[in-house]
């Protein structure tokens, strides 16, 4: 592990305290989009887990949405199954709330607590890849481990 950044250390290390056995690799090149990251994994866009932070408009809570790299978010349907219109934060929040920088945001091993909703059609795949930390860190985890372990709420976002 000593060859990764302390960012990815730290969501190895979260990943092994909730028992997910995932692998951080350090990518050649960045995995910032979802389609970078796409083709550094060698793999369709839509296993690439979009980690996307939004803001409830009225409470600002923040919600974290694991999405399929294939999809884009219906704010309008997710905020009607959170119960509340949903606003994008500013990058500054993001890094507060995750302690990560956009780009990075891994769907695991935030600095405070997030509630979690998870793109149901992530399920579709055996396989999927996740930001870990720094845009050119992934690993790679069973969908379905992954929305238990983050103890998400599985939703259709699109």
């Amino acid at each position: 592990m000593a060859e990764l950044k302390e960012a990815a250390q730290r969501v190895q290390q979260r990943a092994q305290d909730l028992g997910l056995d995932i692998t951080v690799r350090q990518m050649p090149g960045s995995t910032r989009t979802a389609e970078e990251a796409a083709t550094a994994c060698g793999c369709a866009i839509g296993q690439i887990v979009k980690s996307l932070v939004f803001k409830g408009r009225t409470s600002g809570k923040p919600y974290l949405l694991l999405v399929s790299g294939s999809n884009r978010v219906n704010e309008k349907g997710v905020a009607a199954v959170i119960g509340e219109p949903l606003t994008r934060p500013d990058a500054q929040f993001v890094r507060d709330i995750t302690g990560y920088a956009i780009g990075g945001i891994p769907p695991l091993g935030h600095a405070s607590p997030l509630a979690t909703y998870f793109d149901r059609d992530l399920l579709r795949y055996d396989v999927v890849w996740a930001a870990a930390g720094t845009p050119e860190a992934v690993f790679s985890v069973a969908p379905v481990a992954l929305s238990e372990k983050t103890a998400a709420t599985v939703i259709s976002v699109s």
